[in-house]
């Protein structure tokens, strides 16, 4: 049986973690796969994971950037050089045992998530001392947001990878374009099920999801919020999410009088969030930038209609604009609150946008991208 090894940072909540456990989940199914994963964080990974799949984790240290940037902020500078020794040390620990791994691997194929781990896949495979040749593959989970340094990165980290996984058709067309020598393939997200139940959107409850960090545009979000609450305060968001900017949007919550109308969940698990999914009427996301947005599939699989900011590359793929949702140009708040106000109230459409969100959230149907990676690697063996 040929072995798949797996390449990822760690196996906490996040985009990229649910999606490589899911080709995990898909893969072992016929091949052998391992998870070769740098830090952990928690006893058991945050989304199930097919016990056949083993996982080896190379670290027993954790990141600490929140520690020093605290240290930092807080000047205490005596713990921020500790704590920045430490973070030397870290560093040195993530890359050397990844590059020690790969180059004692077993796997016939190996798969990176991260660029950052392309760039040692790419040096060191060549190396490996098993001296039989590797198929190698990366994976693009980022947008690159017309970032030449990062493009410019991406492709640096490929120069001798065999092949290129891009989560959308838009990311796979403009690398297919930008380095020419790779084979590009697109092969979406998926979700972990696709429910039978479906929310009843008989409320105004409003939700969106992901980690609260400054390019996934949550103090935007207050803001949408606020316009909306002052035409009509039967309306209540749920922010379901952790990050370094839970302090800070907390605050302008308090601020705008807005407590009593947003709850901020903090991290929670699956099950707590698809029964929030489940009695809301409108997902939200106002991202700066997004490859694919598996949190769209995700409401859209419960029939919850998404209105994003077209700002997020990854929400094009899946919202149809005028047909599951909307897409609001150049970022405008005024627009978006005006089109949840409009939605909300208007049954009919809300209904009609409900099912065709669902029906858009079956393409990405874990059996359906489960054959999309065994016809592919069945392709490349």
């Amino acid at each position: 049986m040929k072995k798949i090894a797996i390449l990822g940072l760690h196996l906490n909540y996040g985009g990229v973690e649910q999606s490589i456990i899911n080709q995990a989940n898909a893969l072992v199914q016929k091949y052998d796969v391992e998870l070769a994963i740098t830090y952990k964080f928690n006893n058991k990974p945050a989304f199930a994971l097919d016990p056949k799949v083993k996982v080896k984790y190379l670290t027993n240290c954790l990141p600490n950037r929140e520690e020093f940037n605290s240290y930092l902020h807080n000047k205490r500078f005596i713990k921020a050089f500790k704590a920045g020794l430490k973070s030397i040390n870290i560093l040195y620990q993530k890359y050397h045992t990844m590059k020690k791994y790969i180059m004692n691997t077993d796997a016939d194929i190996i798969i990176s998530s991260r660029v950052d781990i392309a760039k040692i896949l790419n040096k060191y495979v060549s190396k490996n001392k098993t001296h039989k040749k590797i198929i190698t593959i990366t994976e693009e989970h980022c947008h690159h947001n017309n970032n030449v340094k990062y493009i410019n990165k991406l492709k640096k980290a490929c120069q001798n990878i065999d092949y290129l996984v891009s989560v959308s058709k838009e990311l796979n067309d403009f690398y297919t374009k930008e380095i020419p020598h790779i084979k590009c393939v697109y092969i979406p997200n998926s979700l972990d099920y696709y429910p039978t139940k479906q929310a009843k959107l008989n409320n105004k409850n409003l939700i969106s999801i992901g980690r609260l960090s400054k390019e996934k545009g949550f103090l935007d979000l207050i803001d949408v919020f606020k316009i909306i609450h002052d035409k009509d305060n039967d309306f209540h968001l749920d922010i379901i999410g952790d990050g370094n900017e839970f302090n800070t949007i907390k605050e302008k919550i308090t601020a705008l009088n807005l407590n009593d109308s947003i709850t901020l969940h903090g991290y929670q698990n699956k099950d707590y969030i698809n029964k929030y999914l489940l009695n809301s009427s409108l997902y939200l996301m106002c991202s700066y930038e997004e490859s694919f947005g598996i949190v769209l599939i995700e409401a859209g699989s419960f029939g919850v209609p998404q209105i994003a900011f077209s700002s997020a590359q990854g929400a094009k793929e899946i919202i149809e604009d005028s047909k599951s949702g909307y897409l609001i140009a150049n970022r405008d708040k005024i627009l978006m609150a005006k089109k949840v106000i409009e939605l909300i109230n208007d049954k009919k459409l809300l209904k009609k946008y409900s099912e065709k969100s669902r029906e858009i959230a079956k393409n990405y149907s874990f059996d359906n991208i489960k054959e999309k990676w065994l016809n592919f690697i069945e392709s490349v063996k």
